[in-house]
């Protein structure tokens, strides 16, 4: 129960623990669950301080569980809201950043971007840097499934970086998950001790090396037409940030979508989002890395859920459950 606030299971089972032995006497709980008394100690104290218990006149007293737990949700989603919008911010902040970068490069200015105008010079260039790379890469991999020549070519540079110790982060869409190689690829790189996690959503194709140098697509509707390695600190700040900003909101590879009739999934609050920004279904689909025809059944699965009988009305009640923004 407490997993899902923070917590782990023997927390949870100390506050059960609680609930059932009135007086809250710490020996007694640590004998009971066999567990020694500084531990139930310390995670009481995690319990209080996440105002689950109480003390009371020396005793430990367990708060009203509906009160408790329904005050625990409103503030992560509160703090999940604040750290969307500053996401939010962040990648609005990118794409100026990306466009004026770019202009720069498109005049011959090479002191902090370079143009690599070929995917075989891209793979060249990210090749070199990996064997340069000492601590840590970041990527984002929009698109839903990578194609068999990608993951081929990231799968030796991969293994050269985590052997060498580096810290290896990748963002996928959720959709990637739909595609058996990917999921593979994924399934290899936390095996061998890399970070990946998935969201609805990602803004653009970015590899950032150290903190150091980043790539970012010419187009980003169509990263084929090449790259622009950019090396300016304050772009490289802007890069990373956006990076922390979606990794921090992402699933972790292997947590799942856990369905639930009641919630939808992060993919189906993105696409409510998309559709409320005026995207059409084509639009909407591509930024999610999903077919059409996917895309469609989804929103029809949406308004049955909602028992609604148009898309306007959906989105009435979808405001009405709270599941988007006002």
């Amino acid at each position: 129960m407490l997993r899902e606030l923070g917590l782990d299971d023997h927390a949870d089972a100390i506050y059960r623990a609680i609930l059932t032995q009135k007086d809250g006497e710490i020996s007694k709980i640590a004998e009971r669950l066999e567990m020694s008394e500084s531990y139930v100690r310390a995670t009481v104290d995690r319990l209080v301080d996440m105002s689950l218990l109480r003390r009371s006149s020396g005793t430990l007293q367990p708060a009203s569980p509906s009160v408790a737990f329904h005050s625990m949700l409103q503030r992560q989603r509160a703090d999940l809201l604040r750290r969307q919008e500053a996401f939010f911010a962040a990648e609005r902040a990118v794409n100026r950043l990306v466009s004026e970068y770019s202009e720069m490069c498109g005049v011959g200015n090479r002191s902090e971007c370079d143009r690599l105008e070929s995917v075989e010079a891209v793979r060249a260039r990210i090749e070199t840097l990996a064997h340069g790379t000492t601590s840590e890469c970041q990527s984002l991999m929009p698109g839903g499934a990578q194609s068999a020549a990608s993951l081929e070519a990231s799968r030796p540079l991969d293994e050269l970086l985590l052997q060498r110790g580096a810290s290896v982060r990748a963002l996928y869409l959720d959709s990637a998950w739909n595609d058996a190689p990917t999921h593979a690829y994924a399934r290899w790189l936390t095996d061998l001790g890399g970070e990946v996690r998935s969201a609805p959503t990602l803004p653009l194709r970015i590899v950032i090396f150290d903190r150091k140098v980043a790539l970012v697509p010419l187009d980003p509707q169509d990263s084929s037409k090449g790259a622009v390695e950019v090396c300016g600190e304050g772009l490289i700040s802007a890069l990373v940030a956006l990076f922390e900003q979606i990794w921090i909101v992402a699933t972790p590879y292997g947590a799942g979508q856990r369905r639930c009739e009641e919630k939808p999934t992060p993919q189906e609050l993105e696409l409510l989002r998309l559709l409320a920004l005026g995207l059409t279904d084509e639009a909407a689909s591509k930024k999610l890395g999903i077919g059409l025809r996917t895309h469609r059944r989804i929103v029809a699965d949406l308004m049955d859920r909602l028992n609604a009988r148009s898309r306007f009305e959906a989105g009435v009640k979808a405001l009405q459950r709270g599941w988007v923004a006002d």
